[in-house]
């Protein structure tokens, strides 16, 4: 895999999200969503992403896949996304949340979600946006879409444990200094 973008001189966005009614978002284990601008050098494919992540060994690589377009979260685990090819413009927090945060995402950024926090695809802007999805080894996703007819997952979200060591970056990285 070709060198990451040194931490030094990597551009990180975090976010904590307010909790909206149908997501808890960042308010259960008050973890921002980090994004890392730029981490992958251009062209990376999904398959030198995947080798990368399971060389580093903190996350697993499970899909290849676009981002659904319909607002989401998971409750039994942290997600860790790769982009792999395009651009697009995602909504983060839900769609009817004033604190939600509706970033442009590139090939060669990774997005790091928290449990609990709404995501969804608002626009591929180029045609064939592609991540890779991963999760912390051991962790199976769900997925929540916040309707009355699920239970709070809060419970289930603070016991989570957070990253030991960055997905990314191995033993330093942006997910260690979890501060917004």
């Amino acid at each position: 895999m070709s060198s990451l973008t040194p931490l030094s001189s990597l551009r990180v966005s975090k976010h904590l999200i307010p909790a909206s009614s149908r997501a808890p978002n960042t308010s259960v284990q008050h973890k921002p969503v980090l994004i890392y601008h730029s981490a992958f050098p251009c062209p990376s494919s999904a398959a030198a992403i995947e080798s990368h992540l399971r060389h580093v060994g903190v996350v697993v690589p499970q899909w290849r896949f676009t981002m659904y377009d319909t607002s989401h979260y998971h409750s039994t685990t942290h997600e860790v996304l790769c982009v792999s090819h395009g651009r697009a413009r995602l909504c983060l927090g839900g769609e009817d949340n004033p604190g939600k945060v509706e970033p442009l995402v590139e090939a060669g950024d990774v997005l790091v979600l928290p449990a609990g926090v709404a995501h969804r695809l608002l626009q591929d802007l180029d045609g064939g946006f592609q991540m890779v999805g991963s999760y912390p080894a051991g962790k199976e996703w769900d997925m929540c879409y916040g309707g009355p007819e699920e239970e709070d997952q809060s419970e289930r979200i603070r016991a989570l444990s957070w990253f030991e060591k960055d997905p990314i970056y191995g033993t330093n990285g942006p997910v260690l200094d979890n501060t917004s």
